[in-house]
C-alpha cells in the first residue's frame, strides 16, 4: 500500500495537532516535516529531513514516524535527522 503525497501529508499533519506542521515531499520521495512552535509565528520547533517516504507504506511505519516526531518535540531536538523505519521497531511488551 502506498499512499498519495496528499494522503500522507494529511495523516501526518493532523496527527501532530494542535501543533502546526508542514510536510513536503520532493520528487525523489524524500520528505521533510516542519513543526512550528505556535500558530502565530513561523518559528520552527522541529525540522525532520531526509525521511524516506517510500518506506512509509503502512500504518506502523507512519505511526513510528509520528511517535518519533513527538518524542523529539518533547525532548527539544530542533535539528533534522534521517528517519529509518526499519531501525524503529517496537519491542515486546
Amino acid at each position: 500500500m502506498f499512499l498519495s503525497a496528499l494522503e500522507m501529508r494529511n495523516i501526518i499533519e493532523s496527527s501532530l495537532l494542535p501543533k502546526r506542521s508542514q510536510c513536503t515531499l520532493s520528487p525523489d520521495l524524500s520528505m521533510t516535516v516542519k513543526i512550528y512552535d505556535d500558530h502565530e509565528t513561523d518559528r520552527v520547533a522541529l525540522i525532520k529531513t531526509d525521511i524516506d517516504a517510500k518506506k512509509l507504506t503502512g500504518c506502523r511505519a507512519i505511526n513510528d514516524l509520528i511517535a518519533e516526531l513527538r518524542t523529539e518535540l518533547d525532548h527539544g531536538h530542533a535539528t533534522g535527522h534521517q528517519f529509518h523505519p526499519q531501525h524503529h521497531r517496537m519491542t515486546g511488551r
